[in-house]
C-alpha cells in the first residue's frame, strides 16, 4: 500500500449527559473538522470522522474495527466535552494501531460576548483532553499527543509527521527482507536477532540462493535489457564506454525485481564474499532499486536495508532523498570537520544534488568484472543518519541530526558517489556519542526524516530510542543510556 492508501479515523468523545442537540452538534463539528483538515493540503493521509463515542461498547467496537483494518493506520482521539475515562479503559487496552490525543478546540478564541453556561457545557475540551490525557498515562499507552488549534499549519505539519510514522510501522508490519548470502564474517553490528525481530518490528527476513538470482539474470531477455539501457541513457550521464558492464548491471536490476515483486518482498541484502556465478556485485542494480523506493544493506546487513526500505515508505512524496550510507572517513582539520559517507558502490541516487553520471571502475575486491555504478555528490541541507542495533534482548535506534555540505574537496580519483556532513554538535562530539550509543557504520541518510518522525516510528514499535543533537555531550549520553538500560531491563 502506498501512503495514499492509509486513512486515519478520528474518533470523538463524549457522553448522553450533555442531551441529543449537544451530541449532534459535536458530531457535525467533527465531520467539519475532519473535512477541513483534509482539505488544507498539509496531511499525507486521510482522516475519516468515524464516530462519537458515548459508551465504553462503542469504543470497544470502533477499536476492534481499527484493529482489523488494513487501511487504517492509526486512530486520532479528540474529546469536544467531557468523556469519563473509564468507559476508554477497555478499549485503549485492546488498541493496536498507533495512537494519537489531538488536544485541541472546535474554536480557536473565547468569545467575549457569547460565552456562557451553554458555551462552556458544549466547549469543554480543555476539561474532556485531560480526563482523557490521564486514563493512558495510567495504562502506560504508548500514544502522541499534539496540542493546538486544529486549523493551524504547525500543528497540523505535527499531526502529519505523526502520520508517516504510522504509515511507517504499518508498512514496518509486513515488510519482506530477500537475503542473498549471509552477514560479512566476523561482523558483529550486523548481526542481530531475525524471530524477536520479526516480533518486534514485523520483519520477515530469510534467504534466497545466489544461485537462483544467477539463473534469474541468465533468463533475462536482450529485448528487456535494451529497455532499461534506454531508460538509463535518458535519465542520467553516460560517463563510460563499457556498455557491456552496464548491460550486466540492467540484467541484475530487472532479475533482482522480479524476485522481489515474485516473494513480495521490499528490501534485500547481499555481501561481496558471496557472488558464486555472478560477474559483478549489482551496483548500479542496487542504486536503481533504492531509487524505486525497495530498501537495501550491504555486507548483508539485512537491518539497514529494511530501516531503508521503512524510512522511504514513511516519507513516500517527500523530494528530500532517503538512501543507505556509510561512514567511510573523516576530514578533521581544524574548523573544517566533515564526515565523508560512501560506499563501494550502493549509495541511493535521490541523494544526489546534480544528474547522476554512470561510471565503470574496478572494485578492487570480491574478486569479479569491474562493476557500473552511479557517481554523484549529495545534497547539502539538514539530515539525519539512523541506526538500528540489536543490544541482546532489545533493539536500539539511533538517530543523529547532521548537516549535509558540498563536498569541500572535488576528489577526482574517488569512483563512488558521496556525501559530506557535519555531524551534530561537531565532528569528534557526534562520532565519540555515536560510539558510545553503539551506533553501526552503516546507516540509512534520510533528507526527509528527522527525529520526531523516527521518535514517533520508535514509540509505536516499543523500542528504544536515542537522539544525538546539538545539545548532546558525551557525559548526557552515558547518563541516559545508563537510565535507559535500566529500565529496559525491568520491561
Amino acid at each position: 500500500m502506498s501512503m495514499k492508501d492509509y486513512e486515519f479515523w478520528f474518533v470523538v468523545g463524549s457522553q448522553f449527559l450533555y442531551g441529543p442537540e449537544v451530541l449532534d452538534t459535536v458530531a457535525s463539528r467533527a465531520a467539519e473538522m475532519a473535512e477541513k483538515m483534509n482539505a488544507s493540503g498539509v496531511l499525507p493521509c486521510k482522516i475519516v470522522y468515524k464516530v462519537t463515542a458515548k459508551t465504553p461498547e462503542e469504543i470497544d467496537n470502533i477499536v476492534k474495527e481499527a484493529n482489523f483494518c488494513d487501511s487504517c493506520a492509526g486512530i486520532i482521539t479528540w474529546m469536544h466535552t467531557f468523556s469519563p475515562s473509564k468507559m476508554w479503559l477497555n478499549g485503549l487496552k485492546n488498541l493496536q494501531k498507533p495512537y494519537c490525543h489531538f488536544a485541541t478546540q472546535y474554536n480557536r478564541d473565547i468569545p467575549n460576548e457569547e460565552i456562557d453556561m451553554d458555551f462552556m457545557n458544549l466547549n469543554q475540551a480543555a476539561h474532556g483532553d485531560r480526563e482523557h490525557g490521564f486514563i493512558a498515562a495510567r495504562l502506560r499507552i504508548p500514544r502522541k499527543v499534539i496540542m493546538g488549534y486544529w486549523q493551524d499549519e504547525k500543528v497540523l505539519s505535527n499531526l502529519g509527521k505523526w502520520m508517516r510514522s504510522a504509515v511507517g510501522a504499518a508498512f514496518s508490519k509486513k515488510l519482506k527482507v530477500m537475503r542473498f548470502g549471509d552477514n560479512m564474517r566476523n561482523v558483529a553490528v550486523t548481526e542481530g536477532d531475525k524471530v524477536g525481530v520479526q516480533e518486534k518490528l514485523g520483519w520477515q527476513v530469510n534467504t534466497w540462493p545466489v544461485g537462483t538470482l544467477v539463473e534469474y539474470i541468465n533468463a533475462v531477455s536482450e529485448s528487456e535489457t535494451d529497455a532499461l539501457v534506454d531508460e538509463y541513457i535518458s535519465k542520467y550521464e553516460m560517463a563510460t564506454d563499457n556498455i557491456a558492464a552496464v548491460r550486466y548491471q540492467a540484467k541484475e536490476e530487472i532479475a533482482i525485481k522480479k524476485m522481489l515483486d515474485e516473494q513480495g518482498c521490499k528490501a534485500f541484502s547481499n555481501t561481496f564474499e558471496d557472488l558464486y556465478g555472478m560477474e559483478q556485485l549489482p551496483g548500479l542494480a542496487s542504486q536503481r532499486l533504492m531509487e524505486q523506493g525497495y530498501g537495501y544493506g550491504g555486507e548483508g546487513d539485512w537491518k539497514v536495508a529494511a530501516m531503508t526500505a521503512v524510512i522511504k515508505a514513511m516519507t513516500e512524496g517527500m523530494n528530500g532523498g532517503t538512501g543507505f550510507m556509510e561512514d567511510y572517513t573523516y576530514n578533521l582539520a581544524p574548523g573544517a570537520e566533515y564526515s565523508l559517507g560512501a560506499h563501494m558502490l550502493e549509495v541511493c541516487p535521490t541523494l544526489a544534488a546534480d544528474k547522476p553520471r554512470i561510471e565503470v571502475h574496478p572494485l578492487g575486491i570480491g574478486g569479479k568484472g569491474d562493476p557500473a555504478r552511479l557517481v554523484f555528490e549529495g545534497k547539502a541541507g539538514k539530515a539525519v543518519v539512523v541506526s538500528l542495533v540489536d543490544m541482546g534482548g532489545r533493539l536500539r535506534m539511533i538517530c543523529q541530526d547532521i548537516e549535509c555540505v558540498k563536498p569541500i574537496l572535488d576528489m577526482p580519483n574517488l569512483p563512488v558517489a558521496r556525501v559530506m556532513w557535519k555531524a551534530m554538535p561537531d565532528l569528534c562530539t557526534g562520532a565519540e556519542c555515536w560510539i558510545i550509543a553503539g551506533g553501526a557504520h552503516h546507516t540509512v541518510l534520510s533528507y526527509d526524516a528527522d527525529a520526531d518522525m523516527l521518535r514517533d516510528f520508535a514509540r509505536m514499535m516499543d523500542i528504544e530510542f536515542v537522539h544525538i543533537n546539538k545539545d548532546t555531550t558525551p557525559e548526557s549520553l552515558e547518563n541516559e543510556l545508563f537510565l535507559k538500560d535500566l529500565a529496559w531491563k525491568l520491561k
